[in-house]
């Protein structure tokens, strides 16, 4: 029998449920199941989670007792909204005069479409006052009678003041409904957007539920004693028992998944994620070691929700080509498997003989100029993955490389169609089809800033070989396609880290009520299963808003990756002399600890300021942060507070705009503490505080501070 510790990531697609298992120790992939998604059997999409990890323990010899993690992600949340198979939601509005308008107005959420002409199913009943069980359980018994399976419980001003939402669901408990309250959802302002969020999650919340229990019930069954994780839509994953609570976190999870891959196993800094299906490609952008994340658009409204800012462009793998007049005029939306084509470059060049171009209509209503080949063989589709790989972009072993001389015969025909050859038909194809992939991508560099010097192009999914190459290649960007680019989501899911985000509207935050808000976090990660002393918590604090975010991650175990695998001094010296584009000469270590060493160089520019860029490059290598301008300094845990102190006075700016603190981050034992998200100096160095809490008096820290303008 294997003794090897596993983590077990299942992607629970709509047509295929693919899973993983990958080394507790050296993150290695172990093995790899396809099965088909079970959404017809009588226990749902739980009977196919469990036969792709029966089969998984069997592929990699492992016993049950071996999983040492294991999580999912599923669509089912975001299905289950796309196609209106959601429960009727009971919503209960609290309050008496003004108060009372605002709730009555919350029974328009009925008017929500799901899907074409189908509406969110919603029905509303008021309470003045909470404390009146006889009135709430009237509500509630008026509710049931109307259908619903799902009760919510919503007053305005709620974030502050809970008691009257509690006591109203506390009255209706014995009807035995499922229910939450509005502010358990969301901690923010805004009674309109913090109920809508919470019914979406109420109508979700049955289906998911009965998922849940049966996926538990399966996997303890089965003999495993790993806690069952669930993918969130921002990256990171939860305990079973948070997604019954907040169902709604896993909508939109699919593509987190595959950008959790791309982080994790890629350890991408700073860059674009490209996942590429049959169909589609989903764009995602990571940022500083980070995933990038904004409040999600559900049904057409925006939400508290924060998930995974993912863009959608209707090209991928299997996209088919499009002509009219001689030329290529466009790939997609439409693809080969949709239209029910095989790729005519998996044909065998006999199937391809005599070839003919026509075109057709794949579906009513589609244009009628989507080229096909009609050979010896049948006919066939032309599609992206066929010019790709007739240009050579896909490399030895990709999922969706094919024999050449397929791929040759498979645009030849099209190519003497337009009067050209293989290869520059090939080459227009591709350009039509990522033209729209690009325009996405560098709206993504510029709304997020990211440096064009230093971000990568990255391509997962079983397509990413007809995007990301030629995109990369075309727009003079570094690109790769990620290692298992197939089975990149499940590999995410395997990796992911325990995440949790907490979010209040506080005015005027004191050091007390940020420090307060970044211990909830860090508990509730902890809650979950996350190693208390691994978790890391980002904190941002936005004048503007008043809101304060912290962002809590942590592994479920503390994970010591093969020593064997670590750069040397070398590598890393050329990793970041590569990453600042100079001679490896020019390139000075200024600081380090045990994980991370900092190298910097500087750039002289005539008339202006000398900058001093610095890279932040982790022992396997990698490049884990970047800054354009900083400043350097060692000290130690006793000493930082002083120093610190100077530190952070010296760069304080003080505008029209308001107090800016420097940009700091602390590199302590194995971690970098990123606190670049607070402007003001005394609550910044508070949280520097609580970071060297607990450690030894001699410990190195390496403060890195960035002047803000």
């Amino acid at each position: 029998m294997n003794t090897h510790r596993i983590r077990v990531g299942i992607d629970v697609g709509g047509t295929f449920t693919d899973a993983v298992a990958v080394d507790a120790t050296t993150l290695e992939l172990l093995g790899q199941v396809k099965v088909p998604t079970s959404h017809h059997h009588e226990d749902g999409v739980a009977h196919g989670i469990v036969e792709a990890l029966d089969r998984l323990l069997e592929q990699t010899d492992c016993a049950p007792a071996d999983v040492a993690f294991l999580a999912h992600g599923t669509t089912q949340a975001t299905n289950a909204l796309l196609e209106g198979d959601v429960a009727t939601v009971g919503l209960i509005g609290i309050g008496t005069g003004p108060a009372a308008v605002l709730t009555r107005r919350l029974a328009s959420f009925g008017k929500l479409e799901l899907a074409p002409g189908k509406r969110l199913p919603l029905v509303y009943a008021h309470v003045t006052d909470p404390q009146d069980t006889a009135a709430v359980r009237s509500a509630v018994e008026q509710l049931k009678g109307e259908g619903a399976q799902v009760l919510v419980a919503s007053q305005p001003f709620s974030v502050d003041r809970p008691e009257g939402e509690q006591t109203v669901l506390d009255a209706a408990r014995p009807y035995g409904l499922p229910m939450t309250a509005a502010h358990e959802i969301t901690s923010l302002y805004g009674l309109h957007k913090r109920t809508r969020t919470a019914v979406v999650n109420a109508a979700i919340l049955p289906r998911m539920l009965a998922t849940a229990d049966l996926v538990d019930a399966s996997i303890t069954k089965a003999g495993v004693t790993a806690p069952l994780m669930v993918m969130r839509c921002d990256g990171g994953v939860m305990a079973l028992g948070e997604m019954r609570r907040r169902p709604l976190l896993t909508v939109l999870s699919g593509p987190a998944a595959g950008v959790a891959g791309a982080l994790m196993q890629e350890r991408v800094s700073e860059g674009v994620f490209l996942e590429t299906g049959g169909t589609s490609t989903d764009i995602s952008v990571v940022r500083r070691g980070k995933v990038a994340v904004r409040h999600a658009t559900i049904l057409g409204k925006t939400s508290y929700l924060s998930s995974l800012d993912v863009r959608t462009v209707g090209v991928g793998g299997g996209s088919m080509v499009r002509i009219g007049e001689g030329r290529v005029t466009g790939v997609g939306p439409r693809s080969a498997h949709i239209a029910g084509l095989p790729y005519a470059c998996f044909a065998s060049p006999g199937q391809l003989r005599d070839a003919k171009v026509d075109t057709v209509r794949p579906m009513d209503g589609d244009p009628a100029d989507y080229a096909v080949l009609d050979a010896a063989g049948g006919r066939f589709a032309v599609t992206m993955t066929c010019a790709a790989n007739a240009l050579g972009r896909v490399p030895e072993g990709d999922f969706a490389r094919c024999d050449p001389e397929s791929a040759r015969a498979a645009i030849e025909p099209l190519a003497a169609h337009l009067g050209t050859d293989v290869a520059t038909a090939a080459t227009r194809i591709l350009d039509a089809g990522i033209a729209q992939v690009k325009a996405v991508v560098d709206a993504m560099i510029r709304d997020y800033r990211l440096d064009k010097d230093t971000a990568v192009l990255v391509g997962g999914g079983g397509g990413a070989a007809s995007v990301t190459p030629h995109l990369a290649h075309t727009s003079g960007m570094e690109g790769r396609i990620a290692r298992h680019n197939e089975v990149i989501s499940p590999i995410g899911v395997a990796l992911a880290l325990v995440r949790e985000q907490v979010e209040r509207i506080v005015p005027g935050a004191t050091q007390e009520q940020i420090l307060a808000i970044r211990a909830e976090a860090e508990r509730a990660v902890v809650a979950q299963g996350a190693a208390a002393e691994g978790v890391e918590v980002e904190i941002t604090v936005d004048p503007q808003t008043n809101t304060v975010r912290a962002v809590a991650t942590g592994a479920t175990e503390l994970r010591t990756q093969d020593r064997s695998h670590r750069a040397d001094d070398t590598e890393r010296l050329h990793a970041a002399a590569a990453s600042l584009k100079t001679d490896p000469a020019a390139v000075h270590v200024l600081a380090g600890t045990a994980a991370h060493t900092v190298y910097g160089t500087e750039t002289r520019r005539r008339l202006r300021p000398t900058r001093r860029p610095i890279r932040i490059v982790d022992v396997d290598g990698v490049v884990r942060h970047h800054a354009a301008d900083a400043h350097v300094e060692t000290t130690t845990v006793s000493g930082a507070p002083e120093v610190l102190a100077r530190l952070v006075g010296e760069s304080t700016s003080y505008g029209d705009g308001g107090v800016r603190a420097p940009a700091l981050r602390l590199l302590l034992g194995s971690r970098i503490a990123d606190l670049s998200g607070v402007l003001d100096p005394q609550p910044l160095l508070a949280l520097a505080r609580s970071e060297l809490r607990a450690r030894a008096a001699d410990e190195p820290v390496v403060a890195v501070l960035e002047v803000r303008s």
